[in-house]
């Protein structure tokens, strides 16, 4: 039988019956790049794909108890991934707002924004930095049922130097910040992803350079040394944990290529040696150029600093015209958004923004999907709608394919197999 709207709320209450028939018109493959008709998915009780079959001869096997989903005149997808966001983040609380709460607020906050990501199509993020190892506890209570939202990589803290952009530089000498996520020489940051990796952290996120929304710091000036950013790498890698560097300025990308990191954030200043060793090691460039708009539009009235407002406009447009030029060079290119610095839940707003400097809107797609899966180092579970993978499904009212801006507005969200939202939300 078929699945009614109603029941559709019925499976978010009591979980995925033992198994689940997704139908639809259209299917979009981000590995094959091509959209196929009449997908008839399978899932199992597990909440991953048992079997994908398209065209209309397919004949699956179907367990005779099983429910249907027919979501009709639709195209679904994998569920997107965001490589970069920051849950317990809300830029309408910058600058000295966010002193008014209390350190748990951002806890909750981060729940908030965690379902608001989830409804937005986004099965599976990396949370880039959080404050109280609180990505970890989101993560927690999302994988025991406790709230909604989607499946987190948590880097927990974002490591950096005394000074540097992930350290408290907006206050005097007489206000004492706690900063469990300093340090200053190769063995200090050695026993820092030891820590980290101790309490939760999946990746391990460090402030290579300066950034925009930290207050006194240069954008582009790198803050560790070659030995420093090494001895993490060589760190994380033994200890089976992959190295995203904050990296605006030319010298700390290159550096931190050489080093053999694993994703670079921002890469605004990225030149053609970057393109090289970046080529040559591997890495991937996560590049927010979605951002610039929102931080300038918004930015003054929500509180960011003066300074931060100047640095955005010295480098926003640069970082667009290097993630084209990397895209040309043959950069590999996944999708981050640094959700948080805009609102989280607007994840989507950047698809456009990479067609329009350079993407075509199946690269932006397989950005999203099955290439975010490889950087995330978890091809083989998120990422592609192939038997074993979770049963994660956008769908959307059209072809993403020919217009990309369709992904802002899912109709319809399937996460491990249970239903996120129903038709007409």
């Amino acid at each position: 039988m078929k699945l009614t709207i109603a029941a559709l709320g019925l499976l978010i209450a009591t979980g995925a019956p033992a198994a689940t028939v997704v139908t639809a018109a259209h299917l979009f493959d981000p590995v094959k790049g091509l959209t196929l008709d009449n997908p008839i998915i399978v899932v199992d009780d597990k909440g991953r794909v048992q079997s994908l079959v398209t065209g209309n001869n397919a004949r699956p096997n179907i367990p005779a108890d099983a429910k249907r989903i027919d979501l009709g005149d639709v195209t679904i997808l994998p569920g997107l991934i965001d490589m970069h966001v920051h849950l317990t983040a809300d830029p309408t609380l910058s600058g000295y707002q966010g002193l008014e709460y209390t350190d748990n607020f951002w806890t909750v906050v981060g729940v908030a924004n965690a379902k608001k990501t989830l409804e937005a199509g986004f099965t599976t993020v990396r949370n880039v930095g959080s404050s109280n190892y609180d990505d970890v506890a989101i993560k927690q209570a999302i994988e025991h049922g406790y709230v909604a939202g989607p499946r987190i990589m948590p880097a927990t803290y974002a490591i950096g130097a005394t000074g540097g952009h992930c350290n408290s530089t907006e206050f005097p000498p007489s206000v004492k910040v706690d900063s469990p996520n300093i340090a200053n020489s190769p063995e200090g940051f050695r026993a820092l992803v030891r820590t980290l990796r101790k309490y939760g952290a999946e990746v391990i996120k460090v402030c290579m350079t300066g950034g925009v929304l930290s207050k006194t710091d240069s954008v582009g000036a790198q803050q560790l040394s070659y030995e420093e950013i090494k001895a993490i790498v060589d760190e994380a890698h033994m200890l089976g944990l992959r190295v995203a560097i904050h990296a605006h300025g030319t010298a700390g990308i290159n550096d931190g290529l050489r080093a053999g990191v694993d994703t670079i954030e921002h890469a605004s200043l990225a030149d053609d040696e970057s393109f090289k060793l970046a080529k040559a090691h591997g890495a991937w460039f996560t590049m927010d150029i979605y951002d610039d708009d929102y931080i300038l539009a918004e930015g003054a009235k929500n509180g960011v600093f003066a300074e931060s407002l100047a640095k955005e406009k010295a480098v926003g447009l640069k970082q667009r015209q290097t993630f084209r030029a990397a895209h040309a060079a043959g950069v590999k290119l996944i999708f981050g958004t640094d959700a948080g610095v805009y609102p989280n839940g607007l994840n989507a707003r950047q698809f456009a923004k990479m067609v329009e400097w350079g993407m075509t809107p199946v690269e932006a797609i397989r950005a999203a999907t099955s290439e975010a899966a490889i950087a995330l180092n978890r091809a083989d579970d998120v990422g592609q709608l192939t038997p074993g993978h979770y049963a994660d499904i956008v769908a959307v009212s059209g072809d993403p394919t020919r217009d990309v801006r369709l992904l802002e507005k899912p109709t319809w969200v399937l996460k491990g197999g249970q239903v996120v939202t129903a038709p007409g939300r």
